[in-house]
């Protein structure tokens, strides 16, 4: 399949030709001509899987659509705001779907695209808003900002996208995008991109979307075979440093991203790389906008061998030079693992993926492993193995949620009785309920039609005459 048979404007061709693209991917085949056909859409497609094209480019057609009429309003002296609306969870995201809309409208005259974001001072993004718009791409809290000061225009936007809505929620921008989906128009087309479709995100899909198209390119249970993945134990914060410092000085490692848990373990880690000598910086969710972007820069530029990232910071990081992947610090929703892992094995490269973990992260790992349906190898480096005994780890088993059946917990059932202890895993039978010996009060109770009839509780004839006399009311009347 080619670019040219899923219908794109000529303008649009041009540019896809000058990025060096011959052939759409996966997603972008399926995603392309129903979002041009106006249909709305619930995309599950991985990271790096072009995702980012397969919504850009039917934005960009439909701004070539709509040219004459902007035309027209422009000479009539109407000011209205933008006909795509771009939704993402974090600013580096947001740079990155600017970026794409740049490159990809380079044949489109006078294409105007915004991007609203925090840690960005108020005056330029007051600027940008001003006058017609082609593309606004934004983070909820920030545009929400604009909204209720009312410098934000919604009245015409004729395409809403989310993408990586299900990090969004996870951030708590579920209230936000409900506002702003209620400032635009219902008339819109919607597009939702998502990791999965479930819980919260389906419940939003449900009230945004009009009988959306669904379209599965991709899902966490889907294999890396670009991307290999390990697993090392530590045993305490010593040894995990220990081999942290000797992955990263491999010479097959051309960039690394570390992630950690907090934004002060990257701030500390990094600290301590650089006085290793690493060409090593920081980036997380507390610096300011501007020094985000030059550490986004030094890396792309390769002026940085290693940054130490958190999960919010790393979300839209799109460098295909980037080989390792370190787990660190453990995700807090195993989720999160899958789009880490993403950060490497880009353009049809090869990656790794290592984490380091401890005892105390057993949990997680197995919960990573019950989600992605797949085993992360533990492997050892010589030299760094680790003293302490290994949790055991079990392989995913789809029928015992990653538990092979032997270890599956008993659940009673009602009429069940519970087997002993080394039984409790044989296969279950249900049997009658029988009196424990030497309890008296556990009995087997007779059938309904067996039991004796309670007695009827005596009426207050049976009473008459009992208890003192009652004092009589006022007015002679007694009781």
């Amino acid at each position: 399949m080619t670019f040219e048979s899923l219908g794109l404007p000529e303008p649009l061709l041009r540019a896809v030709a000058d990025a060096g693209y011959a052939e759409p991917t996966t997603v972008q085949a399926a995603a392309i001509p129903p979002a041009m056909a106006g249909t709305d859409l619930m995309v599950a497609a991985a990271t790096g899987s072009g995702k980012t094209a397969s919504f850009i480019l039917p934005a960009l057609n439909r701004v070539l659509a709509a040219r004459a009429d902007t035309a027209k309003r422009r000479e009539k002296g109407i000011v209205y705001g933008p006909r795509v609306l771009v939704l993402t969870p974090t600013r580096e995201l947001a740079m990155q779907i600017a970026k794409a809309a740049g490159m990809y409208g380079r044949h489109v005259a006078g294409l105007r695209v915004a991007t609203v974001v925090g840690g960005v001072p108020y005056p330029a993004q007051l600027k940008a808003l001003r006058g017609p718009l082609d593309i606004l791409i934004s983070t909820p809290g920030r545009l929400l900002d604009h909204l209720q000061t009312g410098k934000a225009v919604l009245e015409n936007v004729e395409m809403l996208v989310l993408d990586e809505a299900d990090r969004m929620l996870d951030m708590g921008f579920i209230d936000d995008i409900t506002t702003i989906a209620d400032h635009v128009p219902s008339a819109r087309q919607t597009v939702m991109y998502s990791a999965t479709f479930l819980g919260n995100v389906a419940r939003l899909a449900q009230n945004l979307l009009r009988q959306p198209q669904r379209v599965d390119v991709a899902s966490h249970t889907d294999t890396h075979a670009n991307i290999e993945q390990r697993l090392h134990w530590a045993d305490n914060f010593a040894h995990k440093n220990a081999l942290l410092d000797h992955i990263l000085t491999q010479r097959e490692v051309e960039q690394a991203l570390v992630f950690t848990s907090t934004q002060i373990d990257a701030d500390r880690l990094a600290d301590r790389l650089a006085q290793l000598g690493h060409a090593v910086a920081s980036l997380h969710g507390g610096m300011p906008q501007g020094r985000r972007n030059r550490v986004l820069q030094g890396l792309r530029s390769r002026q940085l061998r290693i940054l130490v990232a958190t999960d919010v910071a790393a979300r839209g990081i799109d460098v295909p030079t980037i080989s390792h992947v370190v787990n660190y610090g453990l995700p807090m929703k195993p989720e999160d693992y899958v789009h880490r892992i993403g950060r490497t094995g880009r353009a049809g490269r090869d990656g790794l993926a290592v984490t380091l973990a401890e005892r105390m992260d057993a949990g997680m790992i197995r919960r990573i492993q019950q989600f992605t349906t797949q085993s992360i190898p533990a492997a050892t480096i010589a030299g760094l193995e680790p003293k302490s005994p290994q949790p055991k780890m079990f392989a995913h088993s789809p029928a015992g949620h990653g538990r092979p059946e032997a270890h599956r917990p008993h659940i009673s059932r009602p009429g069940e009785r519970r087997p002993p202890f080394g039984e409790r895993n044989a296969p279950r039978e249900f049997v009658a309920r029988a009196p424990a010996r030497g309890n008296p009060f556990d009995r087997a109770l007779p059938a309904r039609d067996e039991r004796a009839a309670p007695a009827r509780r005596p009426g207050p004839a049976a009473f008459k005459g009992r208890g003192k006399p009652q004092r009589p009311r006022a007015g002679g009347f007694s009781r």
